[in-house]
């Protein structure tokens, strides 16, 4: 890269450690390699010096050493069992209870390594409750057992650190908020998410864009995406964040998502900040009454009941979905939700989404809208996001900002709290009480977006149940 603009002179200077070099040169270290952003993101910032020359030989080196891949899997079997010395790995594994025998087993798809040849160790269980099933991502110590006392040998998981390689200082976050302007900061953003805000034709469509963070930053907020292919939906939930669960097509059960009697363990819901479910269209329900029913109470309360089971989280949901266009590109159905399973044919189901996302006014992405330039590692971007959800002071700032009244749609209401609380940390983390931001800027940037978004839910709810009024409650800046 040979020149420097201002925002990113700006970004390596206000976030020296935190930011890195996005370049063709150097990512292209990890073509063939199926790693998700943060890990990859990683990496260079830690074989990058100061002058942002990348030692590629020892990246790569790394890579082969601890990070596994696919191809690799028999020589890495083969050496574990015959050196018999322990192994470190940095990638995922997956994690599920074996109620029968009363021990959990893993399984790392990269590594060929199935269920029935690995087994956790019980002290990591104690120390770390996040092993107890599901998908983890860190630092796994592997060593080989050849017999156990059944007799049959196995892998063991003896040690385990996650992957966290930033302490998180939201302090320092909102103090380097301030050094950019608004424009300036959603570019930021724009940039942190991979992409190059030059290829949005306004600042409009950039803020329709950086809403898909929403779900990332705010806790239990639900919303829908319907956009034409080539959006670049499916690849910011996928990659963006360890915290998130993307699920693309196939078939959803009640007990994956929420509670398994059969196992004695919680899904997915559980465990992550936000769950996806891509391809909408193409996702298949076990039992669509018995699926309806369990989100209908966990979008509405955070909670859920299987059986005698009570469970809870503050993960949120987003649809995802492909829609239809004309030749003006907008949607052939005036009827948005006809695009989604029959599951979600409600109309007290989609009531308890709070907002939807127009995702055919954004571009399609192109070679030229990849991001090239500094940019805030995704690795801590999405430390900080996860960080965010649990400050509960933004919402108490927007309920001071607000005016809402007294006969308001109580679905209403939260849904563009929630939704403005969301836009206030995205964009002004900075903000610690309602003096310190201009009412204007929370007018334009939380407020109405918010507004906006719960206004094509109402919308599509009186299409499709005239029950539902059209019309949105006159919420306001006080």
């Amino acid at each position: 890269m040979n020149k420097l603009d201002n925002l990113d002179q700006k970004i390596k200077k206000v976030f020296s450690e935190e930011s890195v070099l996005k370049i063709k040169e150097n990512y292209s270290v990890f073509e063939g390699k199926n790693l998700p952003s943060f890990i990859k993101d990683w990496l260079i910032k830690r074989f990058t010096d100061e002058e942002d020359k990348l030692d590629r030989d020892s990246l790569l080196e790394f890579i082969d050493k601890f990070i596994p891949q696919k191809g690799s899997e028999k020589r890495f079997k083969g050496s574990i069992m015959y050196d018999r010395k322990p192994q470190k790995v940095l990638t995922r594994i997956m994690i599920e209870p074996d109620i029968k025998k009363g021990i959990f087993r893993f399984a790392i798809p990269d590594l060929g390594i199935n269920f029935n040849e690995g087994i956790v160790r019980e002290y990591l269980l104690e120390e770390h409750s996040e092993l107890k099933g599901g998908e983890v991502w860190g630092v796994f110590t592997l060593s080989y057992l050849s017999k156990d006392v059944t007799g049959e040998a196995f892998i063991e998981l003896v040690d385990y650190k996650p992957f966290k390689p930033y302490e998180i200082d939201l302090d320092y976050f909102r103090e380097g908020r301030k050094d950019f302007e608004i424009e300036e900061w959603v570019d930021l953003l724009i940039r942190s998410m991979e992409y190059n805000p030059a290829g949005f034709c306004s600042l409009e469509q950039k803020l329709l864009f950086i809403s898909r963070l929403l779900v990332f930053i705010e806790p239990r907020l639900n919303m829908i995406e319907l956009a034409p292919k080539g959006t670049g939906k499916s690849y910011i939930f996928n990659n963006l964040s360890k915290y998130g669960w993307c699920v693309s097509g196939g078939k959803v059960t009640r007990a994956k998502m929420f509670y398994d009697m059969s196992k004695n363990t919680f899904g997915f819901i559980t465990k992550y900040d936000f769950v996806a479910l891509d391809e909408i269209q193409t996702i298949e329900f076990s039992n669509d009454e018995e699926m309806r029913g369990a989100l209908k109470n966990y979008l509405e309360f955070g909670k859920f009941t299987i059986a005698n089971v009570i469970g809870q989280s503050n993960a949120g949901l987003i649809l995802l979905g492909n829609i239809p266009l004309g030749e003006d590109m907008q949607p052939l159905n005036k009827n948005y939700f006809s695009e989604l399973p029959e599951v979600f044919q409600e109309s007290a189901l989609f009531d308890r989404f709070h907002g939807f996302l127009e995702g055919w006014n954004l571009p399609r992405i192109r070679e030229d809208m990849k991001v090239r330039g500094y940019t805030l590692n995704v690795e801590y971007f999405s430390e900080v996001l996860h960080a965010l959800r649990e400050c509960a002071e933004y919402f108490a700032i927007v309920e001071d900002l607000i005016e809402t009244p007294p006969k308001a749609d109580t679905r209403d209401t939260t849904a563009v709290k929630r939704i403005a609380t969301a836009y206030l940390k995205l964009l002004f983390p900075h903000i610690r009480k309602a003096e310190d931001i201009d009412k204007k800027d929370f007018e334009i940037f939380c407020l109405k977006p918010a507004i906006e978004k719960r206004r094509i839910i109402r919308k599509q709810l009186h299409m499709i149940d005239p029950e539902y009024k059209e019309e949105m409650p006159d919420i306001k800046v006080k």
